[in-house]
């Protein structure tokens, strides 16, 4: 396992639950709104302190103050050895929540089939007219993306939908797309822009709250379980 960073302590991860948050390198998109382009491109990458064994004598040490883990990127499903990692997490007794952005949805399923994932927060990137050029790819198959929102509506796991709402991407097309797409009983966050110093491109701008408070308005239209979060 690539672990590039960890949050001993995390209230807001992992819905309802205590966590920690592990961080991985590494990721199949290039969004230019990415906040963690140091665990994105590999020039930016620094070779991380962080091993298996001082994560799990951490982990070990949190025993009965930790829920759960949540383990994020990058992009998780790119590591080869994230289920034996994440088998290891459960025999500690922790639940398991995924980060991914629905690009490999075999992977994906493989995880949750052999009850290995207990929550997946699934990133929305836009409508799908424009998921590539948000995703910043030439080349892309939305029928990846379309298998694992199908996989998730099908209930198979708890789950929530999140998009990173930025003021150069998107619009109330979009929104209203992106809601039809995963229309029903979803949950479905609206997130604010927020640039970190890290991100891939430089000169984005954050909608504001009115703006991100009318987006969810027109969201609830199909998904009545869309909130905003900071």
């Amino acid at each position: 396992m690539q672990i590039q960073g960890l949050q001993r302590v995390s209230l807001l991860d992992y819905p309802k639950h205590i966590a920690c948050t592990v961080f991985t390198s590494g990721c199949n998109f290039r969004c230019p709104f990415c906040h963690n382009a140091s665990l994105v491109l590999p020039e930016k990458i620094i070779p991380s302190s962080i091993t298996e064994d001082s994560f799990f004598e951490f982990l070990d040490s949190r025993k009965n103050k930790l829920e759960a883990v949540c383990i994020s990127g990058g992009e998780p499903l790119l590591q080869k050895d994230l289920a034996p990692f994440i088998k290891k997490i459960k025999e500690l007794g922790f639940l398991i929540k995924l980060d991914t952005n629905g690009f490999i949805p075999t992977q994906l399923k493989q995880l949750v089939n052999q009850r290995l994932v207990d929550y997946v927060a699934m990133d929305l990137k836009n409508s799908p007219a424009k998921y590539a050029s948000t995703a910043g790819l030439s080349n892309f198959n939305i029928d990846k993306i379309n298998e694992s929102i199908s996989f998730l509506l099908s209930k198979a796991v708890p789950y929530e939908f999140r998009t990173t709402i930025v003021e150069d991407f998107h619009f109330e097309s979009d929104i209203e797309a992106m809601a039809q797409w995963i229309q029903g009983d979803s949950t479905y966050y609206l997130q604010q822009f927020v640039d970190s110093g890290d991100v891939i491109q430089n000169g984005l701008h954050s909608p504001n709250a009115e703006k991100l408070i009318h987006y969810q308005k027109i969201a609830r239209q199909y998904v009545p379980n869309t909130f905003c979060r900071n």
